[in-house]
């Protein structure tokens, strides 16, 4: 999906009042409704169905949009509540006729507009469990200022104990949200690497904005966000009298004594990803553990022969000579799909050459310190340049490069950098990146074309991730987590 600056989406907002004759307060309308169903989501989610919301708004559109969101919900029955950072007089065109609909319907509303209201609010704290940001959106400029500034300590503040929700961009990109609901198209300012502990997980709102608008814009072309309804098209409907052989054969090698884990649930993952036939190559040593832990998958312990549509190794594989020397022959025989992780990335630091002329085409799923290592780099220097460092290896390799972490980021020769922002800090735990690899492995071997299917497979992991962490709490996510709820996640994208 397309990014764009503040500037840009002012403008389209513009052109799709002016031009396309829709009044700006039925785009607030649809922008508060879109909200609400995000709030919505969040609450089934997280079965906080009885929780108070509090709103907490500007007095600009940002606001107005909160302004529809609150009077939606509490006509639904919900505890809502809406504090003012700012005057009533300061209200004008759409916020202020929503602001109007939101008091007749009933929302309870305070009036916070002097610096010692916010200081009593601090001290008193709120019993809400969710916090919306309506503060200040793309029409701010400069730092935050009185009440404003002061509301958005308070909301920052309430992150520590509940759920906080930012509307379009979280405010002065100052509030630890843990959901930005974009309005229209998302900002380049939410995908930056300084900004992820504020943005949080990100959620569209459609405008219905022309096309034809949009076609232009892009803030910048050679940067795209993941998004589900990219990514719905590689998910076609499968004919009736299908078999699994039309679904790809997937050789996923990995383990080693001590390590059979990784492997297990690498192979697991591909098989849960819609692959037809996995099978799984492991030390001899292992092959009694790995074997009953995964019946959907055919574990060997000899390399098994066959036309493999795509492999993966790396996952407990070791950094001994006998994985360089494995992995250098797949480089050079493997051709259809060959993904590499863990292991099988580390042992390659001396032999980029021999990666730069895989036989095959070849995906690489490094995190920031497999990555600096290839490269002989330092882990600092990746992270403060991680769209740049992934298209230089992307480039360099003539590979795919999936450089994972906080707003992983897929890169391909000749194709945009693409950021995802599904996930959360719960899915920091080992064997994640394993599942992750399994994924990737499995709708490869579909044919879904590697770079797609990198992007497919970082979106699903996120969400799979996002799924769990809702239902068990971030602090308990374990990476088998994440492979029982691959199929919600598929849900997202593919009615089937």
């Amino acid at each position: 999906m397309k990014l764009v600056t503040a500037d840009e989406m002012r403008e389209l907002d513009r052109r799709t009042i002016e031009e396309a004759g829709i009044p700006a307060e039925e785009l607030m309308l649809t922008a508060g409704e879109g909200v609400a169903d995000a709030l919505r989501r969040l609450v089934s989610l997280h079965q906080l169905e009885e929780a108070p919301v509090l709103f907490v708004a500007g007095c600009g559109n940002n606001g107005g949009d909160a302004f529809v969101a609150a009077r939606c919900l509490h006509e639904e029955g919900w505890p809502i509540e809406c504090w003012l950072a700012g005057a009533e007089q300061k209200l004008t065109g759409a916020a202020l006729t929503h602001f109007k609909r939101m008091k007749k319907a009933g929302v309870r509303v305070e009036l916070l507009d002097r610096s010692e209201h916010w200081t009593h609010a601090a001290e008193c704290g709120t019993d809400a469990e969710i916090l919306v940001d309506g503060l200040l959106g793309t029409g701010a400029s400069g730092e935050p200022r009185g009440v404003v500034a002061d509301a958005i300590q308070f909301v920052d503040a309430q992150a520590d104990r509940a759920l906080v929700v930012a509307i379009d961009m979280p405010s002065a990109m100052a509030v630890r949200a843990d959901l930005t609901v974009t309005i229209g198209l998302p900002k380049i300012d939410v995908v930056q690497s300084e900004n992820m502990d504020y943005v949080g997980n990100l959620e569209g709102v459609d405008l219905g904005i022309p096309p034809a608008f949009v076609e232009p814009a892009g803030a910048e072309p050679e940067l795209e966000l993941i998004h589900p309804t990219d990514l719905t098209p590689l998910f076609p409907r499968r004919p009736r009298d299908t078999h699994k052989g039309a679904y790809g054969q997937v050789l996923c090698i990995g383990g080693s004594k001590g390590f059979s884990g990784a492997i297990t649930m690498a192979a697991r993952a591909t098989a849960r990803s819609g692959a037809g036939l996995v099978s799984a190559f492991v030390p001899e040593a292992i092959h009694p553990l790995v074997a009953p832990a995964i019946p959907e998958v055919m574990v060997h312990s000899s390399m098994p022969e066959s036309n493999w549509t795509s492999i993966l190794a790396g996952p407990g594989m070791g950094r001994s000579a006998t994985t360089c020397e494995q992995v250098l022959q797949l480089l050079e025989h493997a051709t259809g799909p060959l993904i590499l992780d863990a292991d099988a990335i580390t042992v390659l630091a001396d032999h980029i050459a021999a990666v730069a002329a895989a036989k095959g085409p070849l995906v690489l799923t490094p995190h920031p310190g497999e990555f600096a290592a290839l490269f002989g780099l330092k882990v600092k220097d990746v992270q403060e340049d991680r769209f740049g460092m992934a298209k230089m290896a992307a480039d360099k390799l003539g590979a795919v490069i999936v450089l994972k972490g906080a707003g992983t980021v897929v890169a391909a020769p000749g194709r945009p950098v693409a950021i995802n922002l599904t996930g959360n800090p719960g899915m920091a735990t080992g064997g994640s990146g394993d599942v992750l690899s399994g994924i990737l492995a499995g709708l490869a071997g579909q044919g879904i074309p590697p770079y797609e299917a990198a992007c497919a497979a970082v979106w699903l992991h996120g969400r799979a991730g996002d799924l769990a962490a809702a239902e068990k709490s971030q602090a308990a996510v374990i990476a088998p987590d994440l492979i029982e709820k691959l199929p919600d996640a598929f849900r997202d994208i593919s009615c089937r």
